[in-house]
């Protein structure tokens, strides 16, 4: 906490609005923050700095609440740490997302019948950036709703020329060291999309297909294997079993006949096949599967495609031209009529891959394409992590991020698009290879016989380079050196594997060993209020626009950040909100509340002597509170500091210390001063604790309270060290006696607003001086000439005698207490007469046997408290 926090007024307080209206407030404040330049960062300040940057977002993409959700919890990070004199930068950008924006365009010229070839390859690529000028980055202007603090003056795209130009230097870098190369391997392609596609554009889901078994050989050589995929038969060039398999010994080495076709095959021996499962023999089809091309390299087979790009079947006369689908069936149709297929289970239900973008089943596919070679870049990405260089949060991640950086495959960069970074190779006459660096000239001309490889790299490639591309490298400008390595890279746990592996292969490979980032803080993913996935087909998707409509953008953050859980998903419904929007409303009302009677910023702090012990506790509380936000930021524990500074703020702040206050305010005075300072101290550290999450109704109030021109640029609150453990239990003490009291009172079914006479015993008890707060709060009348104590509460030291005759009838309450009693009695009978029955207890599932024991504790439970209300009452 700091003593002098606020900035000199520079005009007269003005009066708050009776209710918070957030559509009227938050674009004007968010526009008035950027005009300013609050959020624009300066390489040459001498204040340290913290970097993010942000997860660049598809150009066709809109914010959805995962972007919702992480890009709160990042904006709560820099805008704390602008607050703690940090020269925080929030760094923005966008990704060119190959795949999918071609799709969109391609789909625009279909309307106009039109391809990308009819167009040709220049044409169609200047097509794209027409379209991302005119209609790309929507995202942007959400995320401003939201109120992303990002620096816009550094907002990046992957393809602008700067990035493209990193991309091209690493390229050169990479092939130079020998660390890229060109092979033809197994990949996934998409039949639509006519491209190969990363691990992460694929969709697993179970699909309705079919298990075929049929055979292979005749006579003694016959082997029997089964298949999903019957129509890549016609590529196969070999039978494998296990090398142990003494079913099939007599049959390795030998080759035998492959039905539908003229060829024979070979059995082998490989050690991959599982001799449990089916009838321990597959067919090998090299280039129709990655694991059929890992037993075809081991024993030198021949790889046959059998389809086109199209998933068309390429090969023997009856299926040529048909789909891989049409073929499917017709295969299995033909082996059937040779008396060849000895099983057939449908619906056989199985894990097939499907593109994420346009949703077609996904074809394994030996094609040419270029790889990185990630072992030794995966191995600095390791050591990296175990050396404590960069930091996993929350731990137990680690073990995923170790599992997949030691053990990753080479890296296929190529796809087969027009749209994205071209590969900057060129191929000659005589069969050179040229890779050109970013400031060469191509080694010729296509008149001269020289081309250029068609195909763009993975957008993963660009994305990888984004923390050190985006502040200059290669170049060493002023922002790379201020602003790298970043702080914290904060992104869900799914893309561990993708783009967190990549970016730290390249960061530490670019950077000569300097980690991208110095923590990785990785979170959950958004779902329902049930916990389940947010899909559009279940009507689950949530467009976080109309929650930010209809309740505020704070709400909305506030929501996300209370659910954050390190690494954990969170669940949210429209409820949750609904309460989060309460939580605005009720600072706004509590605040413009203690503004109306007297709250203030001016001048230091009274002496704790000249304090109430209700100043002094919440004081200590305060700082207390400081302390806990503090540790929880630190510690990525977003829930938890939200929680805290809520249950603060509308506990502690609002509903006792203001409550309590009440009677100092009202009797005026020195006091009442004192007390006014003190709620302007507490109001103003709160509502900048609360900034980071809910920025713009504190910014409102804030300014407002202290006259300061913005909480954004504010000094955020330290511990002063201030502690009253006195103040604190006297307090505690007082509150017991309040919620007892108003525990009974509501036993006893009085009206929260109905006075009752009362007596207060406090002589000796720290009590004593909070005798007009308690009356106040309990609404007790003084006791009068014909008080008579009928219910007498000893509590905390402390005794309330309350006249209750006249405000509820005894007679009518002990017989209505004494029904309750009987019921809960009875309830009690049942529940200890089937648990102490040995024969329901052998039979009874333990959910049931939980839930009886759970009525019974909740019977005696409601017993002690009508016997205690009983006696509370007089005699009737």
């Amino acid at each position: 906490m700091t003593e002098n926090s606020q900035q000199p007024q520079s005009e007269p307080t003005p009066e708050l609005p009776t209710q918070y209206a957030p559509a009227e407030v938050e674009g004007k404040l968010y526009e008035r923050w950027v005009e300013r330049g609050y959020f624009a960062a300066d390489a040459k300040s001498d204040k340290p700095a913290y970097t993010i940057v942000i997860p660049p977002p598809n150009v066709t993409g809109s914010l959805h609440l995962g972007h919702a959700f992480q890009h709160t919890l990042m904006d709560a990070l820099t805008r704390r740490k602008r607050m703690q004199g940090y020269e925080s930068l929030w760094l923005p950008g966008m990704d060119h997302a190959g795949i999918a924006t071609q799709n969109v365009v391609e789909r625009e010229l279909g309307k106009e019948g039109k391809s990308r070839h009819d167009l040709g390859r220049d044409a169609f690529v200047e097509r794209v950036w027409q379209w991302k000028e005119e209609y790309g980055g929507k995202i942007l202007g959400q995320m401003r709703r939201l109120g992303d603090g990002v620096d816009w003056s550094r907002e990046r795209f992957t393809m602008d020329e700067g990035l493209s130009q990193a991309v091209q230097t690493i390229f050169k870098k990479l092939y130079d060291d020998e660390l890229i190369y060109r092979a033809e391997r197994i990949i996934n392609w998409c039949p639509r999309c006519l491209t190969a596609i990363s691990d992460i554009e694929v969709e697993y889901q179970d699909d309705d297909g079919e298990l075929v078994s049929m055979k292979y050989g005749e006579g003694d050589d016959t082997i029997v294997v089964a298949t999903t995929r019957a129509e890549t038969m016609l590529g196969d060039t070999a039978v494998a079993v296990h090398p142990d398999d003494e079913r099939y010994r007599h049959l390795v080495g030998r080759r035998i006949k492959l039905p539908l076709t003229d060829r024979t095959i070979p059995v082998v021996a490989d050690t991959h096949v599982d001799p449990e499962f089916g009838t321990g023999a597959v067919k090998v089809t090299p280039a129709h599967d990655p694991n059929d091309f890992a037993i075809g390299q081991r024993h030198d087979l021949e790889s046959l495609t059998v389809m086109d790009e199209r998933g068309v079947i390429t090969v023997h006369g009856p299926f040529q031209g048909l789909d891989r689908f049409e073929a499917r069936s017709a295969i299995v149709a033909a082996l059937r009529a040779e008396g060849r297929i000895v099983a057939e289970k449908r619906p056989y239900v199985h894990s097939v891959g499907h593109c994420s973008r346009c949703k077609t089943t996904l074809e394994p596919r030996l094609s040419m394409q270029w790889w990185v070679k990630v072992g030794p870049l995966a191995q600095a990405a390791g050591d990296a992590v175990r050396d404590g260089r960069v930091t996993i949060h929350p731990a137990d991640m680690s073990k995923r991020y170790f599992d997949w950086v030691d053990n990753m495959h080479d890296w296929c960069i190529s796809r087969q698009l027009w749209w994205g970074h071209r590969i900057p190779v060129w191929y000659g006459p005589e069969g050179e290879v040229v890779c050109v660096g970013p400031d060469e000239e191509p080694p010729g001309t296509e008149a001269e016989g020289w081309k250029q490889d068609p195909d763009v790299l993975d957008t993963w490639f660009s994305s990888g380079l984004w923390p050190f591309s985006t502040l200059g490298w290669p170049e060493r400008t002023p922002d790379l050196e201020k602003f790298y390595s970043t702080d914290v890279l904060l992104t869900g746990h799914d893309i561990i594997f993708f783009w967190v592996a990549r970016m730290m292969m390249f960061g530490l490979y670019a950077m000569d060993g300097e980690v991208p980032f110095k923590t990785i803080a990785l979170t959950g993913l958004v779902r329902d209020q049930f916990g389940k996935k947010m899909s559009k087909s279940s009507g689950t998707a949530v467009d976080p626009l109309d929650w930010m409509n209809a309740y505020g953008s704070d709400a909305v953050r506030f929501t996300l950040a209370r659910g954050a859980n390190p690494g954990t998903d969170v669940p949210i419904g429209e409820d949750w909100v609904q309460a989060s929007r309460n939580f605005a409303n009720k600072i706004w009302n509590a605040t413009r509340f203690a503004l109306m009677n007297g709250a203030t910023v001016e001048g230091p702090l009274p002496d704790p002597s000249e304090m109430t012990a209700t100043d002094r506790w919440i004081l200590s509380r305060l700082n207390k509170t400081v302390a806990e936000v503090d540790a929880f930021y630190d510690d990525f524990q977003f829930a938890k500091l939200s929680d805290a500074l809520y249950h603060f703020a509308w506990d502690e702040v609002f509903d006792w210390y203001v409550e309590l206050s009440k009677t100092t305010f009202m009797a005026g005075g020195e006091p009442a001063k004192v007390s006014g300072r003190v709620l302007g101290e507490v109001l103003d550290v709160t509502l900048r604790l609360l900034h980071p999450i809910v920025p713009f109704v504190t910014e409102t109030l804030w300014t407002t309270l202290t006259g300061g021109e913005s909480v954004v640029i504010a000094e955020w609150p330290t511990d002063s060290g201030f502690r009253d453990a006195g103040a604190e239990r006297e307090i505690e003490t007082l509150q017991q006696v309040i919620t007892e009291v108003r525990r009974f009172r509501a036993d006893q079914g009085l009206q929260p607003g109905q006075r009752v006479p009362a007596r207060l015993m406090l002589d000796g008890t720290a009590l004593a001086p909070h005798e007009a707060a308690i009356r106040q709060l309990l609404r007790l009348q003084p006791e009068g000439e014909a008080f008579a104590a009928t219910a007498t509460l000893p509590v905390a030291g402390a005794t309330v005698a309350l006249d209750l005759s006249g405000t509820i009838d005894v007679a009518a309450e002990r017989k209505r207490l004494a029904k309750d009693l009987a019921a809960a009695e009875k309830e009690k009978a049942q529940a200890n007469a089937k648990l102490g029955n040995e024969a329901f207890l052998a039979k009874a599932p333990d959910q049931v046997v939980d839930k009886i024991r759970t009525r019974l504790t909740k019977a005696d439970e409601d017993i002690a408290r009508i016997q205690a209300q009983l006696e509370r009452l007089p005699e009737a």
